[in-house]
């Protein structure tokens, strides 16, 4: 299950992916029985959707719960905001900052996984400095649905104008100016759906196991 995640949160496994039990069961070397439990604990977390008579596939966003999702997106991460401003610690920043390093590291070496996975990173360690588990795993939820989307809708590759954004977020965080850091936390989410074009949808056509298991482009 944890490789399937990894896979979505990396836009390696795509939306509307077909995830055939038979080869999953090969690929991991386990019975059935346990891939159609894990397909279904999938399921309950809307990354993959079980259809009658035709198996399981994950989730295809529609334009319409694409906005859904922001829309939860900037209602929650603006009370992680306010959360976060009144816990945050040095080495909360530190780590913040480091993450971001990181991030855009990985965006000059073109090593897409590796970005995403940080950017997400960035958003879960805020909630976790924030402390309402609740909204963690809310948030979990909400992010791994925003990559689908953002593979399916974006206009354009990740730029490093999400990695300036996180920084000037961290800066209010430091700073504790939780009126900025609200205002930047809704903007950059605001940004990150300007982006999206519902008009054209992207596919991939990579095998199931280079989905699950492609590694990271080198430099």
């Amino acid at each position: 299950m944890s490789a399937i995640l990894d896979a979505v949160a990396e836009q390696r496994l795509p939306a509307g992916a077909k995830l055939g039990e038979q080869a999953l069961s090969d690929l991991f070397q386990c019975n059935r029985a346990n891939v159609r439990r894990a397909l279904a604990t999938l399921a309950a977390q809307n990354v993959v959707e079980l259809r009658p008579n035709r198996g399981a596939f994950v989730v295809t966003p529609s334009p319409q719960e694409a906005r859904d999702v922001f829309q939860a997106r900037r209602a929650i991460e603006r009370t992680i905001a306010r959360q976060a401003a009144s816990n945050a610690k040095p080495d909360d920043i530190a780590y913040l900052r480091e993450n971001i390093l990181a991030e855009s590291e990985a965006h000059r070496r073109a090593d897409k996984p590796t970005e995403l996975r940080l950017t997400r990173q960035f958003h879960m360690y805020l909630a976790q400095i924030a402390g309402n588990h609740v909204l963690e795993r809310f948030l979990s939820e909400l992010t791994m649905r925003s990559t689908l989307i953002l593979g399916i809708y974006s206009l354009s590759e990740h730029s490093c104008a999400s990695e300036a954004e996180h920084m000037r977020i961290v800066d209010a965080l430091e700073a504790g100016d939780t009126g900025l850091l609200l205002e930047l936390t809704d903007s950059h989410l605001r940004h990150l759906e300007a982006h999206l074009n519902f008009d054209i949808p992207q596919t991939a056509a990579l095998s199931l196991q280079d989905q699950l298991f492609r590694h990271p482009i080198e430099a």
